[in-house]
């Protein structure tokens, strides 16, 4: 695994977050409470959902506890926040080339669920994690007559210069 390949991954995520953080910071307290069937539940609560595993995905590879966040009542302002933080830990993190293979091994406070798994796998599973959330709260904005912020790693390298578009003439 490159660390340019994970940094921007990780870059993309961040952005991607902050992105979808900021347009839901323009709601109004109803809107954020909005919701569709077959998704995780209201806007504000998976926006906190999100930031909350993201930061808890460092503290299981980091085990540094200012990781270890609570998502209940986390305003919009505190989510980013975190998230600002967390983008500078991936960038941390990834820039010291930890082993792919290492193992992690994660336990739930609440129930004592363990999971182990390769660093790698831990990776992936943020990168997933966030994309498969931030579609939905997208789905709900659409819903609401509300236009998600584009998000596609595509549009984010455009945004920060390291991807041209030409389109064709005629």
């Amino acid at each position: 695994m490159s660390g340019s390949y994970l940094s921007a991954a990780f870059e993309h995520h961040v952005w991607a977050n902050l992105r979808l953080i900021d347009v839901c910071g323009e709601l109004s307290a109803e809107q954020l409470q909005a919701t569709v069937p077959g998704i995780r539940g209201p806007i504000l609560a998976t926006l906190r959902h999100i930031v909350a595993g993201d930061a808890q995905d460092l503290f299981i590879l980091t085990g540094d506890p200012a990781f270890d966040i609570a998502e209940e009542g986390l305003s919009l302002s505190e989510a980013r926040l975190i998230m600002e933080r967390n983008g500078s830990a991936w960038a941390e993190h990834i820039a010291r080339s930890p082993d792919p293979d290492a193992m992690v091994r994660e336990v739930d406070s609440n129930d004592g669920y363990e999971r182990t798994a390769p660093a790698s796998f831990r990776l992936a599973a943020a990168l997933n994690h966030a994309t498969d959330h931030r579609s939905q709260i997208c789905t709900v904005l659409t819903t609401i007559g509300v236009q998600p912020p584009s998000t596609d790693v595509y549009t984010f390298g455009v945004e920060t210069g390291r991807v041209t578009e030409v389109m064709p003439k005629g």
